[in-house]
């Protein structure tokens, strides 16, 4: 049903690049690994807008590591694994959490400035983390600042071209190997990038959905292209919606960070009730799966749209000056947090799954690579313990530049590689309206709550946009809807075939954990279809 390229052409007619590495894509995965593989390597970085347009850029909360000497490597494994409901890879979390510190250090190389407490670094605590473990900069403006330095490093570096405004349409592979990327360029030309290595680190896939913490950018592209050059996909039914997302008449669903739950804020209901002892004995600390679906419960419960988040007993100075991003934004709309409650609602916000990799990156692919939130290195599991994505980034993506540093020169051209499919069908439905269709079928049928009979309803009206694949796509909006298609697809075909409910996959219908059956990972592959593998947890 989906092929393995999304357009007709002949690569002995298409302009020729050379490059040692390539990365796609220009949040803290793309940079850092850009920058790490720089030192020695030719590296082009393709990024669809600019270089700060990314995931990354929004993230508000931090970075989780051991820094504390009351912490320690064997805590935040117990409570990674502890969120991961026991679909976590227990190797890729042991490098996780004892490589993160030398990865933070890197970044203050970088030039990243973490906020300071009395000269030390200043760490807080996030749902579900036993410690307080986690940097930030700029009270709640983490991503930005670290995206920032980054960026700084890679601008007119001198092994490193940026290519904006570019998107990478297809990977080209022969014999399971990849020898580069096809890539459209701002003006519609195409052009073949060919390189020793080739990595993913194009982020999520928000957009998938209606109502999503996630910049325009985050449509699953990584994950579509790596599919169709037939690199395995892990657990991408695994979705993480943010319990608190701003749900406020003229606002878009702006993130108040986990974080504001961290410093005492509380959860309430349209009466004023606090609620979240009826779901969970860490309350509104809760891991997110849970603290979301508790939020829905009481938006049901009493017939309303939002629930609120409370932290005006704190000291508003304090409030202020920890938050000031959030208070900005939301002072912005007429919400003053430190004297409001803030009217909060769950939007689709992380995706736990992706492309499968090894503990260096390297998909099923040769000479492809994942990093980031495109990626499933197996330290999320079924539920990503916060702030622990940006760690995870500068873990593997240093580790994928030690494997590249190994692999021997690329000797295929790929000038007989071509696609002739012939398609001429125009694409008749506006992009908007089948973007806006899909978007609503995610929603309704495969959100936060799930069921078969939904679920089948949702494939079945996600199947009707099939045709698009048969049809010659020319704008990047067109080629984009197509990865969103497969990334629903696979999604929604996943989320039917887990038969219980784990982490960020709930069905109604299967509502409790099913270890005897489904302590598994669903793998997808183009040729060889839906295949499973018993987890590592421990």
């Amino acid at each position: 049903m989906i092929p393995q390229y999304l357009i007709d052409f002949d690569l002995n007619e298409i302009p020729v690049i050379d490059t040692d590495v390539i990365v796609i894509g220009s949040g803290i995965a793309g940079l850092f690994t850009a920058i790490k593989a720089s030192e020695d390597r030719r590296v082009t970085v393709i990024t669809k807008k600019s270089l700060m347009e990314s995931n990354t850029r929004y993230a508000q909360g931090g970075i989780a590591a051991v820094i504390s000497d009351e912490d320690s490597p064997a805590s935040h494994r117990e409570d990674t694994l502890m969120a991961g409901a026991g679909l976590c890879s227990s190797d890729s979390v042991n490098i996780l959490v004892n490589e993160g510190p030398r990865g933070v250090e890197e970044l203050i190389t970088l030039g990243t400035a973490f906020d300071l407490e009395n000269g030390e670094l200043a760490l807080t605590k996030e749902g579900a983390h036993s410690h307080r473990r986690i940097l930030h900069a700029n009270g709640d403006a983490t991503g930005y600042e670290i995206v920032r330095a980054l960026s700084e490093q890679v601008a007119g570096h001198a092994n490193i071209d940026i290519w904006n405004d570019h998107f990478v349409i297809d990977l080209i592979t022969e014999d399971n190997e990849c020898l580069g990327a096809l890539v459209q360029r701002p003006d519609g030309q195409r052009v073949f990038l060919r390189g020793n290595a080739t990595i993913l680190c194009s982020g999520g896939s928000g957009q998938l959905y209606r109502y999503t913490t996630n910049p325009e950018v985050a449509t699953g592209d990584g994950v579509a292209i790596a599919y169709r050059a037939g690199a395995l996909i892990r657990d991408i039914e695994f979705i993480q919606f943010h319990p608190t997302s701003l749900c406020y008449p003229g606002a878009p669903r702006f993130l108040i960070s986990e974080a504001v739950r961290g410093e005492g804020a509380i959860l309430r209901n349209i009466h004023g009730e606090r609620f979240m002892e009826r779901y969970h004995e860490l309350l509104e600390l809760a891991p997110r799966d849970i603290v979301a679906r508790a939020i829905v419960s009481e938006m049901e419960a009493t017939k309303s749209s939002v629930v609120y988040l409370d932290i005006t007993h704190e000291d508003s100075d304090t409030i202020k000056q920890r938050f000031p991003t959030i208070y900005e934004t939301c002072i912005s709309y007429g919400l003053d947090m430190t004297s409001d409650w803030i009217p909060v609602a769950p939007a689709a916000h992380y995706m736990m799954g992706g492309v499968q990799t090894d503990h260096h990156g390297e998909t099923s692919v040769t000479r492809l690579f994942a990093c980031g939130e495109v990626s499933s290195t197996g330290v999320h599991g079924a539920n990503r313990l916060a702030s622990n994505s940006l760690s995870e980034a500068i873990v593997f993506g240093r580790r994928i530049v030690e494997r590249i540093r190994g692999l021997e020169p690329l000797t295929k051209s790929g000038a007989d590689i071509a696609c002739r499919e012939n398609r001429q069908d125009p694409v008749m439905q506006p992009i908007v309206e089948r973007r806006l269709k899909l978007q609503k079928v995610m929603v309704r049928q495969v959100g936060l709550r799930r069921s078969k009979e939904g679920l089948l309803k949702g494939l079945e009206e996600l199947k009707r946009q099939l045709p698009i694949f048969g049809a010659a796509l020319h704008t990047r909006e067109q080629l984009e809807f197509a990865n969103m298609l497969t990334c629903a697809l696979l999604l929604a075909e996943s989320a039917l075939a887990r038969e219980e409910s784990r982490g960020g996959h709930y069905r109604e219908d299967f509502p409790e954990r099913d270890d005897a059956r489904w302590r598994r990972h669903i793998l997808r592959h183009r040729d060889k279809g839906m295949l499973e593998e018993i987890s590592d947890d421990v």
